[in-house]
């Protein structure tokens, strides 16, 4: 197929879909690195209260995931777009109503379910909208939205919040909860036939919770985010701690460009050739990357593992997020990204909490040393689960 013959991937609901997913991921961030600050400046909470205040919204969005996931395929991704836009909305403007820590954590909960309900759809909406030939491609370009989020949502953050205090972050994000509602009315996304012996099942199941297609590569998944999550968590205190703060500012700038710039490359590449050509180099690269980050003698060095880590982590996300799709019935394709970003919020949730068990023994080298051999038992995981498998599935597809 030609340039010319390609088809369209770069359609208004594409774009708008996208929009709102970087709008919605990038307030989460901006308040998940400060909403700890947060609580212990204004409500004197203790550490480990402040500690929950942040983490309490991924228990919310992993509840919004499973419901969204379930709901999409009877109420349709736009409704589900619709409220949980509108929940997002809500609970950003109560963050302005100063109520105590108690009505603090259960904010940041339903907030994650607005959230949770909200990204499941955009995900959704735009696994529907994407031409079947270029699915790496635009799944590639989508998770864009979360990986430029990651980056400039805790920058944002930090600086609004040292420059013009608390009030300027909730003023932030009630403007990107508007700019997502409003973009998510302009939606329209597409109506999926379920078909008749999948209507006709009555009941509530397991199987209404989780999409067993997407669960190979989605445990895949799990095991490269709680590798990951030790870079998320930890990478300021470590950047301190061996004297390269500036550097660590940097850290997260570099990790996106890298994905950036590799992405028109990666995407493409996995629609013609299949998802292994990408996938053991850039967990190659992640391997490294890590490793060099655990002895990093100089900035350079380090933000030099951050663009490995980008290239390697960044790229793996987005493709497996395309093969939980591919193996997926259209009408099941909800389900399959709820399931998908269930075990990617796990991996990044239980990774700190287990993770902070290690440094107090080891120090931050040894804990990036030994999330070294975590990533290439992840490598193992993927050729067990799809990696075998994936020059069957590119003939089946292209076939």
């Amino acid at each position: 197929m030609t340039v010319l013959n390609k088809e369209k991937l770069w359609t208004k609901d594409f774009i708008f879909a996208s929009v709102v997913n970087f709008a919605l991921m990038l307030s989460m961030y901006l308040l998940l690195v400060t909403m700890a600050t947060y609580s212990i400046q204004e409500y004197g909470a203790t550490v480990s209260m402040a500690g929950l205040a942040a983490s309490i919204f991924v228990i919310g969005s992993l509840v919004g995931r499973l419901i969204g996931g379930r709901q999409i395929a009877k109420a349709g991704s736009k409704k589900i777009l619709m409220t949980g836009t509108v929940l997002v909305l809500i609970f950003t403007v109560l963050y302005f109503i100063p109520a105590g820590l108690y009505p603090l954590l259960l904010l940041r909960f339903l907030h994650g379910v607005g959230l949770g309900l909200a990204t499941t759809a955009t995900g959704t909406i735009v696994a529907q909208v994407i031409p079947p030939s270029r699915n790496g491609e635009g799944i590639g370009y989508f998770s864009m939205s979360v990986v430029m989020a990651t980056a400039i949502g805790p920058l944002i953050g930090v600086l609004m919040v040292s420059s013009m205090g608390f009030i300027s972050i909730f003023i932030f994000s009630t403007v990107m909860s508007v700019v997502s509602l409003l973009l998510s009315l302009a939606l329209r996304a597409p109506v999926v036939k379920i078909p008749e012996e999948a209507g006709e099942q009555k009941g509530i199941r397991l199987s209404d919770f989780y999409e067993a297609r997407a669960v190979p590569v989605s445990i895949a998944m799990f095991v490269l985010a709680f590798a990951y999550s030790g870079i998320l968590s930890f990478v300021t205190g470590y950047a301190a701690e061996i004297n390269l703060v500036e550097a660590g500012s940097f850290f997260f700038l570099a990790y996106g460009v890298s994905i950036l710039l590799s992405r028109p490359i990666t995407g493409p590449l996995m629609d013609r050739k299949g998802a292994n050509i990408v996938v053991y180099p850039a967990l190659s690269l992640f391997a490294i990357g890590m490793l060099l980050l655990s002895v990093a003698p100089s900035s350079w060095i380090f933000l030099l593992a951050a663009v490995l880590i980008g290239l390697g982590y960044g790229n793996f996300q987005s493709i497996t997020q395309a093969l939980a799709i591919k193996v997926t019935p259209p009408h099941r394709m909800g389900l399959a990204n709820s399931t998908y970003f269930i075990a990617l919020d796990l991996g990044l949730g239980v990774g700190p909490f287990i993770l902070g068990y290690i440094v107090p023994l080891s120090g931050y080298k040894g804990m990036y040393t030994a999330l070294v051999g975590v990533i290439l038992a992840g490598i193992v995981v993927y050729h067990l689960v799809h990696g075998r498998k994936d020059r069957a599935l590119l003939q089946k597809t292209n076939g």
